[in-house]
């Protein structure tokens, strides 16, 4: 019978459950919630409580986070993005190009990491193809779950399972592909799966104000002499297709190119002119090969991108009336006008020639202590400060060679994967592949408190007796029948994997099965398979996988889209790998 502790855990876990599928209350706010009355009633230590904010993947977590973003910041994502993702025309076809490399790296790769880096790659694709990130954040984490099963280093799961192996019947363990001849045919069929249902079942979170287009900035980017752009087509450069933007004119030597055709060939020193939203113009500005033009050949209307400020012209403004080439506005106001917009139309004409009027939008590109000095100025009203981080272009190679480093030494056990993640994140900054602010700014807190919290729960489970009780009350269902026990342990592991963390539930259930496996005379290897491919293939909640967590933010998800997608996912891949391992290895020991 359980204690008094056990009946308390069971309730809190059962209460959480309800909580993240019924309400729309962030899930860090309900673990912590669950942390706090598991500490506070005692059922926890202190130390218990909070072993998850010491735990070494947690940590590798929180590093990988800042190294993906030294990996976006450096343009790595860029080159990821335009070389080897392109520009599906659907869903479908969006999910058969980011299935592929996930699955590949996650086989060969901790998938973590993996998804980390992919997380910020994935949001910046999504933007050029127009389709929204919730449809494919999910597949992304499925993906590298799936690939994860293909060898024994493609999740940590399965090194710890194949350790415990060997401490518990001194066999040597299992070869890296020992696992593959069951991962990759049910990765097969689960990416099929999401190929053909994924489109339909995943939501459609992308939310666009109907008020986000209102006003049309208008501003002019050059073609830079010697860069990558010089001698392609609009189309090839990537400026035919941008969403919410459109290229008014080229203008060439004093030459003005209207209606440009997508097989225009981009020359050094093109002036080109755009028209579009505020987010759009944040994102042009960062494509490798275009530079800001100053509005006058004077040095101090230069633009160096130090913070982009939208503001609005006073009526009281000293330079409405004059044209912005005349007003020098770098020296009068410590900014640089990058883009205007006027009553909701477009500005026509070049941009250093408009004359300034009253209720002018215009965005600037400011000095850091211009939102500070203009607070107290009539010049401007309404400063909104727009959120960017110009990409630092020539330090991609030096990006992905931190990442590829680490993971190289990581492979080859040179050192662990928590002081690889710590060193490369170390790196990144030190070689200014991202600024500190931009590192701090990446640790996706909740998700981290989220993880954190969830090893409190599982913990519980654990010290209190439910999950052992759980295990050896369904297990007992096998009455001896060897194909009824591989059934239940998958099942077994499957749902506690859902609820506590997959090591943990993987490393509960091996004890038992050995045990029962070795008094019945059965063979140990499909059931320890079982095991391992039931502890990673968590899809039907948020909280069952580390990755799953790290895309429920970023993807606008809620518990329920994940039991949507995910039950089902959970019975075509269990149903594969019970099927598989049944026809590959014999149950009876030989």
């Amino acid at each position: 019978m359980l204690s008094w502790e056990g009946w308390a855990a069971s309730i809190i876990t059962l209460s959480v459950l309800i909580l993240l599928i019924t309400t729309k209350i962030a899930p860090h706010l309900i673990l912590m919630g669950a942390l706090v009355i598991l500490s506070v009633s005692g059922i926890l230590t202190a130390e218990e409580t909070l072993i998850g904010f010491s735990n070494a993947g947690l940590i590798t977590v929180a590093a990988m986070f800042v190294v993906a973003a030294g990996i976006q910041a450096s343009g790595g994502v860029d080159w990821l993005v335009n070389r080897v993702m392109g520009k599906p025309q659907s869903v479908r076809g969006a999910m058969l190009r980011l299935f592929m490399p996930v699955t590949t790296l996650s086989g060969f790769l901790n998938n973590t990491p993996v998804v980390a880096t992919m997380i910020p790659a994935v949001n910046t694709w999504c933007k050029r193809i127009n389709i929204s990130p919730s449809k494919l954040m999910i597949p992304l984490s499925y993906a590298s779950i799936l690939g994860g099963t293909l060898t024994l280093i493609g999740t940590s799961t399965n090194l710890v399972v194949n350790g415990q192996y060997q401490e518990l019947t001194g066999n040597p363990g299992f070869s890296l592909f020992a696992i593959t001849a069951v991962g990759l045919p049910v990765a097969i069929l689960g990416s099929l799966f999401m190929f053909l249902l994924g489109p339909k079942l995943l939501p459609d979170s992308k939310r666009e104000s109907p008020f986000d287009n209102i006003r049309e900035f208008t501003f002019t980017l050059a073609v830079e002499a010697n860069g990558p752009l010089v001698g392609k087509s609009i189309k090839q450069a990537g400026l035919r297709e941008l969403k919410r933007l459109f290229l008014v004119e080229i203008n060439r030597q004093h030459r003005i190119l209207n209606a440009v055709a997508s097989d225009e060939i981009l020359q050094a020193n093109d002036i080109l002119v755009f028209a579009g939203a505020t987010d759009a113009i944040a994102d042009v500005l960062n494509i490798a090969g275009l530079k800001t033009t100053p509005i006058s050949d004077a040095s101090e209307d230069s633009v160096n991108l130090q913070r982009l400020v939208e503001v609005v012209v006073s009526p009281h403004c000293a330079a409405v009336g004059s044209a912005l080439r005349d007003v020098n506005f770098r020296k009068r106001y410590g900014a640089a006008v990058v883009a205007v917009a006027r009553n909701a139309e477009r500005v026509s004409g070049n941009l250093g020639e408009t004359v300034l009027e009253a209720g002018d939008t215009l965005l600037l590109d400011a000095r850091p202590s211009f939102m500070a000095r203009q607070q107290y100025s009539k010049d401007f009203l309404l400063i909104h400060e727009i959120p960017f981080e110009k990409t630092r272009h020539e330090k991609a190679v030096l990006g992905w060679g931190i990442l590829i480093t680490a993971v190289t030494a990581v492979g080859f056990d040179l050192i662990s994967m928590l002081n690889a993640a710590l060193l490369a994140a170390a790196t990144m900054i030190i070689t200014r592949c991202l600024t500190p602010g931009q590192a701090e700014r990446s640790l996706d807190i909740p998700v981290i408190v989220t993880i954190a919290a969830s090893f409190a729960l599982g913990m519980a489970l654990q010290k209190t007796g439910v999950a052992l009780f759980l295990a050896n009350q369904i297990v007992a269902l096998s009455m001896g029948e060897a194909l009824l026990l591989l059934i239940l342990t998958y099942v077994t592991v499957s749902l506690l994997t859902e609820i506590i963390t997959n090591n943990a539930a993987a490393l509960l259930m091996m004890p038992i099965v050995i045990e029962i496996t070795n008094s019945a005379s059965l063979n140990p290897v499909p059931f320890v398979f079982a095991i391992m491919m039931a502890a990673s293939a968590s899809f039907a909640t948020p909280i069952g996988y580390q990755t799953n967590l790290m895309v429920y933010g970023p993807g606008n998800y809620r518990f329920s889209d994940f039991l949507k997608i995910g039950v089902p996912m959970n019975i075509l891949v269990g149903t594969a790998t019970l099927l598989v391992l049944a026809l590959l290895y014999p149950l009876s020991a030989p």
